[in-house]
């Protein structure tokens, strides 16, 4: 098992939030029942580390609606990972950003999808009000901030304009990714289809932008842009294919385990935490298997007569599953 080698792991650490985002995709809002004690999170930390993991997302729900959020990034960091935390910015005050800034996060990453009216309407009313607070307060206590954006049909149309509101904080990245169709975003109807050679435009043409300005795994692939697209102007971050239980995996408050926490469906859990550890879960030579015995004839449509398809691999597999129903084609592929 040695050529699986866990680097990094998203975390979701309760369901509880403060919000009902209209594309949340894992339906966040009363936290999940039974969800793991403190003891069982910390040593998850333990286990996370003794795996090799060096970098670990806290999302939610909202990290910061469950008590002992501190315990957990404590034990983490101690463990010589680095922690990330995704939020909603709701909760993030000047005494917050403090905190954060004490117990030695890595960054804080906060969503934002577009102007204060498209914003709220997909967040919660008021919410853009939250995220311009915690951007500025969080810029104040010297914590490494990004933003993601969740695209749709609507906002992908106004990220000139959203760009040109980032342009006021000192932001280090800014993050696109495509709003998958499971969740909130499924049951409400939400219209996720977006042109993606025109979000691919946008960023090319930016590459000036005052911080790393990139498309997430979900959106590409290959295009003569590709080497520079996904937070690196090197020219060289080139798509290496879905590693969902290659070298990461995702984990939900009550211990199931997942190649990625964006395979947010029963069929994709390799076991619970409280009952196998972590590392008898990853070492298993039978989980993973839609990409650990992944075979470029497993291809489907256009992904299958590609000429990049051994190095794609059909893009990401949450984006295939659930926009397109099959595992290992590319639904809105850039090529296509």
């Amino acid at each position: 098992m040695t050529e699986y080698r866990l680097r990094s792991a998203v975390w979701e650490i309760t369901l509880a939030c403060c919000f009902s985002c209209e594309y949340c995709g894992s339906g966040g809002g009363k936290a999940r029942e039974n969800e793991l004690r403190t003891e069982e999170c910390l040593e998850l930390a333990d286990a996370l580390a003794a795996l090799g993991c060096r970098r670990v997302s806290l999302i939610g729900g909202e990290v910061f609606m469950r008590p002992d959020w501190k315990s957990i990034v404590k034990r983490l960091i101690e463990n010589g990972i680095a922690v990330c935390i995704i939020s909603n910015g709701y909760m993030i005050d000047q005494a917050l950003a403090a905190e954060l800034k004490q117990l030695g996060i890595e960054s804080l990453a906060l969503s934002l999808d577009g102007s204060e009216a498209i914003h709220d309407r997909y967040r919660q009313t008021g919410s853009f009000k939250y995220v311009k607070r915690a951007l500025g307060v969080l810029a104040n206590a010297g914590v490494l901030t990004s933003v993601i954006s969740t695209l749709n049909a609507e906002n992908e149309k106004t990220l000139e304009e959203l760009y040109g509101f980032l342009l006021d904080y000192p932001i280090f990245a800014w993050q696109l990714q495509a709003c998958l169709p499971m969740g909130n975003a499924a049951r409400r109807g939400v219209d996720h289809r977006f042109d993606v050679n025109r979000v691919i435009r946008f960023v090319d043409e930016h590459a000036d932008a005052p911080f790393a300005l990139g498309i997430a795994d979900n959106i590409g692939y290959f295009t003569p842009e590709e080497g520079s697209l996904r937070g690196n102007r090197s020219g060289k971050a080139f798509f290496i294919g879905c590693q969902a239980g290659i070298s990461q995996l995702g984990i939900d408050s009550v211990g199931n385990v997942k190649g990625c926490e964006s395979l947010y469906d029963e069929r994709f859990l390799e076991g619970n935490v409280r009952e196998r550890s972590l590392s008898e879960i990853w070492k298993d030579p039978e989980a993973f298997a839609y990409n650990r015995k992944f075979r470029e004839e497993m291809l489907t449509g256009k992904c299958a007569v590609c000429e990049k398809k051994g190095a794609c691999r059909g893009g990401c597999r949450s984006m295939a599953f659930f926009a397109g129903g099959r595992m290992y084609e590319a639904p809105y592929c850039a090529r296509s």
